[in-house]
């Protein structure tokens, strides 16, 4: 399963219109495990909705705010049983065939054969898109299928006989366009009217942009940092006197989650120390999540150049100084002042009418 969430995470974020998807994570396995032989989520865009295996053989709900110990097992009223029947029966005879292909073809008979697959579907603005579904075998991609409309394309890395493959895409042509298509795309539809309260929020990014320098290897360089926003489509570009800096320049741009079910994203680009002081930087970032575009300059980050820290350094212990010396020269003037005024004050007389000063013992 691991295999495919990061292709969910690495899946493109730049499209920033009203997008939901729907996707089935399946995993087949054969061998002595303690896990069902067929199994799968459900996620409504980055929500596990819905969890099904061959053991129960029914459709379990999730609701992502309780904790997983909390979690009881609930069967899920969103899709219609005899679709649920209709697909999973499908899907897992479909996979049980390519085992057997596997097993006698590729000669896979010890151990534990594992086997995944990766169905997506999305609307757009409510209007159907594309069906994509990706396979994989102990953990390295066999497969590719997209279909939309009359489109139907299909790329795989099995050693199979054109003979084969002709009947076999046939098959999973019809699966597609009459089976896995429509309830796919009507499961998506029902999902979003359920849980609209949870995939439609909008949580606006903090934005910062750094300027960081490495001492070891002596170049400087920027970093665009996005956190905390939702849901995960966002577009961010760095920008050098107001154009983008082309994406093969920059590293980063993985889409990361946060702990509190928002994401981040992060772009470096590395420079030079001249390159730095000659051009303007900007952070600019679209997201739903925001009104208009938000564009970020450059702030000094703990990497800055040391001429830029030391001299308002300089500057602060200046000042200190001069009001030191300040207070010292007051304090002197005033105790000179007190002396002169004790000086010239009448010293005390004694009984006999002489000063304390004269007053022989003899």
């Amino acid at each position: 399963m691991a295999f495919f969430m990061v292709l969910l995470w690495a899946a493109p974020t730049v499209v920033l219109t009203d997008s939901h998807s729907l996707a089935l994570i399946s995993t087949f396995i054969k061998g002595d495990t303690p896990f069902p032989e067929f199994s799968f989520i459900v996620l409504l865009d980055d929500i596990v909705v819905a969890y099904y295996d061959s053991v129960k053989k029914t459709l379990f709900s999730r609701d992502h705010h309780k904790e997983e110990e909390e979690e009881e097992d609930e069967e899920d009223t969103v899709v219609d049983p005899d679709m649920v029947k209709s697909v999973t029966s499908s899907m897992h005879a479909d996979l049980k065939e390519r085992w057997a292909y596997a097993k006698y073809s590729l000669n896979v008979t010890d151990g534990i054969y594992v086997e995944q697959r990766l169905g997506t579907c999305e609307l757009d603005n409510d209007q159907p898109g594309p069906m994509i579904t990706k396979t994989a075998i102990g953990g390295s991609s066999m497969g590719e299928l997209y279909f939309h409309k009359d489109k139907f394309t299909y790329h795989n890395s099995l050693n199979i006989t054109p003979e084969t493959l002709k009947i076999h895409l046939e098959i999973i042509q019809l699966h597609q366009e009459y089976l896995y298509y429509p309830a796919c795309i009507k499961t998506l539809r029902a999902y979003l009217e359920k849980r609209s309260h949870q995939v439609k929020k909008k949580v606006k990014p903090r934005v910062r942009l750094i300027q960081k320098k490495r001492s070891v290897s002596g170049w400087d360089g920027v970093s665009c940092l996005a956190t905390g926003f939702y849901p995960r489509h966002i577009n961010l570009t760095i920008l050098r006197d107001g154009e983008p800096v082309p994406e093969r320049l920059t590293t980063g741009g993985e889409l990361l989650p946060n702990r509190d079910g928002t994401y981040q994203m992060r772009k470096n680009l590395e420079l030079s120390g001249e390159d730095l002081k000659q051009s303007v930087f900007t952070c600019s970032v679209t997201h739903l999540g925001l009104d208009n575009k938000l564009d970020v300059h450059l702030e000094l980050g703990p990497g800055d150049p040391l001429k830029l820290i030391v001299i308002p350094v300089l500057a602060a212990v200046l000042l200190v100084c001069v009001v030191g010396a300040g207070i010292c020269v007051m304090r002197k003037c005033r105790r000179k002042e007190r002396a002169s005024s004790q000086r010239s004050a009448p010293l005390p007389c004694t009984e006999e009418g002489h000063t304390s000063l004269d007053v022989p013992e003899d």
